[in-house]
């Protein structure tokens, strides 16, 4: 599969895992236990716009943090569209699947 195809399925299998999370969930702490899930999620999802504005040589921009923690996985469907959608390396592809497959794992 290609490095596109990758981050998509990656990306989906996230986002399954954590879709049906509630507020207590997303507020437990992560595998390491000094940042909360949702802290996680959002971190990734910065790194992955992050990505994105590279890709399309913009300026970084902070992803705001939504006061609801289950927009996470739609803010995350979204810049990951985003980040396919800048046509970014095949090496910042795959530096976004290492990322959620970490960030999976942590969860």
């Amino acid at each position: 599969m290609d490095q596109a195809g990758d981050l998509r399925r990656t990306v989906e299998l996230i986002v399954r895992q954590v879709g049906h999370w509630q507020q207590p969930r997303w507020a437990a702490s992560a595998a390491g236990g000094n940042v909360s899930r949702a802290d996680l999620v959002h971190r990734l999802v910065q790194e992955l716009a992050n990505l994105a504005a590279d890709a399309e040589a913009r300026p970084r921009r902070v992803v705001p943090r939504l006061d609801h923690d289950l927009a996470l996985p739609d803010q995350l469907r979204v810049v990951a569209a985003d980040l396919l959608a800048a046509k970014a390396s095949d090496a910042a592809l795959a530096q976004a699947t290492n990322a959620v497959t970490a960030t999976r794992a942590a969860l």
